[in-house]
């Protein structure tokens, strides 16, 4: 069977056709070698039927990454990871946060700031070297919900608005450098023609190319905690909660486990898997 010519249902109910290499590059991306991804499309193949949807082909491979190693799994489910941190979009600002400290920016999030015409909310605030950004995140916790023009012309109006009080505010200890746009989807063409207009810095799943949300994740090792395979919803929202954000929060604040109960014997694999995520 030629498993890139057989007709599939996308979520939208369009007939397409499934591309093996695509599968091949999402199970790649996660860290399992060669040997493991063969297997698992040769397994995947086998099960395949006309009209099968493309969820379903992507949660079997999940399902056997899984088996496989329970590490590699976590970095293939990343993208649904981050739906998770919703519904309010709170912790989606903490974990951009999150990255930004471990590239050198010292930050704040949910900071309010007196624009020349009226305040703000900003969600993050970065600042390195005498100089400051301010960061508007936009989650979306379902798949399909782009950012379109409209977003950065809002936040572009927003950052005006603050950069022309800015020097009332600091009084000329730092600048006001930039404003950012960072979503947990995709910025439509027009978006993205806006923001590099005006000057606003975009970043979404994969944009800018190889700089994207994703890539950042995997380069620096910083994956949400609603990543892991190990842990129940449950434990999952237990620990948001409490602004364990990153895998490696738990690391050093494993003691929470304890607080849920969880056995000695499970606690050590949970470790061991995020400390494996990790890096």
């Amino acid at each position: 069977m030629n498993i890139s010519n057989i007709d599939i249902i996308k979520s939208s109910g369009e007939k397409v056709k499934f591309s093996l290499e695509k599968l091949r590059t999402s199970l790649k991306r996660s860290g399992a070698d060669n040997q493991v991804v063969n297997q698992i499309i040769d397994k995947v193949r086998d099960e395949l039927y006309q009209s099968i949807s493309t969820k379903e082909i992507y949660n079997r491979a999940f399902a056997l990454l899984k088996k496989s190693k329970s590490h590699f799994a976590s970095k293939y489910k990343l993208k649904k990871a981050i739906y998770e941190l919703g519904p309010t979009g709170f912790p989606f600002e903490r974990f951009v946060s999150a990255i930004l400290k471990y590239s050198g920016y010292k930050t704040e999030v949910g900071t309010i700031l007196q624009g020349k015409c009226v305040s703000h909310e900003i969600d993050v605030i970065a600042r390195k070297n005498s100089e400051a950004t301010i960061i508007e995140c936009k989650f979306h916790s379902e798949e399909g919900l782009n950012c379109n023009v409209k977003i950065p012309l809002y936040i572009n109006s927003r950052y005006q608005d603050i950069k022309n009080n800015w020097q009332k505010l600091k009084k000329d200890e730092e600048s006001l450098t930039q404003g950012w746009v960072v979503t947990n989807t995709r910025f439509t063409k027009d978006a993205i023609q806006y923001g590099n207009c005006c000057g606003l810095y975009l970043l979404s799943w994969d944009y800018p190319l190889n700089d994207g949300l994703k890539d950042r994740i995997d380069r620096l090792g910083l994956y949400p905690i609603t990543v892991s395979t190990l842990l129940s919803k449950r434990e999952k929202n237990f620990l948001l909660s409490r602004s364990v954000i990153l895998c490696r929060d738990l690391i050093n604040d494993k003691f929470y486990l304890d607080h849920l109960g969880v056995s000695e014997t499970r606690k050590k694999k949970i470790l061991d898997d995020i400390s494996h995520l990790c890096g």
